[in-house]
């Protein structure tokens, strides 16, 4: 059992419609972008693990308790890895069927949500967790959404995906609710909720993994 209905309850709102018709009609740049979706992930958590994690355990400005940064350290460590691995595996998906590795334009999707969160420490910490949740919260429903749609290959993969998108959604709230108030982290989650529907139901002028519904012919894009 996946975390999929707790997540979907989760999330303010499903992908829309118009947005799995796009994804279908460009599946290139569906497995593109998943595979850069991938990498920023594994990005991001070694990003934490070196700021907060290590730089706390050599006594720098965070100020964590030692127990927190070594969990954050060790949920981290295993997401990157996991993400990584994801990655290396649309990329064989992608090589399997002859699609080359083009630069894509970043969606603004994650680049919003976080301009959103606190600058100071720890929130900017906190937020940066919670944020984390939601992106994988999200990638948890799409790739659901997406499975029926696809070929039998593809939809035993992104099925395959659930357990682990799921689980690094929990380990991000659980660590979120380490360093704050459940009233604080519920507040902030409120905030960045109603943002990330807004993101995910208005129109984006070219398709991603997290954009939003993509208008009429604008299902592809640099």
């Amino acid at each position: 059992m996946t975390a999929i209905p707790e997540i979907k309850a989760f999330l303010r709102c499903a992908t829309p419609p118009r947005w799995i018709e796009a994804a279908l009609q460009a599946p290139d740049i569906l497995l593109i972008d998943h595979a850069n979706c991938e990498l920023k992930a594994a990005q991001t958590a070694q990003g934490l693990m070196w700021k907060y994690g290590m730089n706390n355990v050599e006594k720098g400005p965070y100020n964590l308790d030692d127990s927190v940064a070594f969990t954050l350290l060790n949920k981290m460590s295993r997401l990157a890895r996991e993400e990584l691995r994801h990655f290396e595996q649309v990329l064989g998906f992608m090589k399997k069927r002859q699609i080359t590795y083009v630069q894509l334009s970043a969606a603004r999707y994650a680049a919003e949500l976080r301009q959103a969160a606190r600058t100071h420490e720890p929130a900017k910490l906190v937020d940066t967790l919670l944020i984390g949740a939601i992106i994988e919260a999200r990638s948890c429903e799409r790739f659901e959404a997406l499975a029926p749609h696809l070929d039998d290959v593809l939809q035993k993969f992104y099925l395959s995906l659930l357990k682990s998108e799921a689980r690094h959604y929990q380990d991000y709230l659980a660590l979120a609710g380490l360093l704050e108030s459940s009233a604080v982290i519920e507040k902030q989650l409120d905030k960045f909720l109603k943002l990330e529907q807004s993101l995910i139901e208005s129109t984006d002028t070219v398709f991603r993994f997290h954009s939003g519904v993509p208008f009429h012919g604008g299902a592809a894009g640099a």
